[in-house]
């Protein structure tokens, strides 16, 4: 008879609050550097620049209220509808920046995307715009203690994802050596 696979709860972990708006004002600085790809391919959407505009708020006192969870899903949404798959990366770095203070205190691999997953975005957005790559890079050299203190607490990032996956695994590698 087979067994029953585990269905355990990840262990929690210590997250503070300044962690929180730290690391959601890292994953912030990360996606804006994309979003001119996104607001030339969409000059008359503002979702993705209302979710970083959120997302700042946050990092700098601000509350976690639904209205930045809604804005982090309007980016998402805008993405889906990107003219390009350049802009959707964009976009998308934009949602998961909004989505990073919704960081969850636990030792899970899927938590990872919210602390990496801006920044891998906006370095596929690089890529597939042909532009000069540089956030993977910039995000590395610019991550705040925040970061790589949560990081060693959890898991290393998760298989599969495609490119953005593996921009994830990388700079998770870079920023954990």
């Amino acid at each position: 008879m087979p067994t029953e696979p585990d269905k355990t709860e990840p262990a929690k972990i210590e997250l503070s609050e300044q962690e929180l708006r730290d690391i959601t004002g890292y994953a912030a600085a990360c996606a804006h550097r994309t979003l001119p790809i996104f607001e030339d391919a969409e000059p008359d959407d503002p979702r993705p620049r209302e979710a970083l505009d959120a997302a700042l708020a946050f990092a700098a006192g601000g509350r976690r209220t639904a209205d930045l969870r809604a804005r982090a899903w309007a980016a998402f949404k805008a993405a889906r509808e990107a003219p390009t798959p350049a802009a959707g990366d964009a976009a998308r770095a934009a949602s998961h920046a909004a989505a990073a203070a919704y960081l969850h205190p636990l030792a899970d691999a899927h938590q990872v995307k919210h602390i990496l997953g801006a920044a891998a975005h906006a370095a596929r957005a690089e890529e597939l715009a042909l532009v000069d790559p540089g956030t993977l890079d910039w995000a590395r050299r610019h991550a705040p203690r925040a970061v790589t203190d949560v990081l060693a607490r959890l898991p290393e990032a998760p298989a599969g994802g495609g490119r953005v996956g593996a921009l994830m695994r990388e700079l998770d590698a870079a920023l954990r050596a």
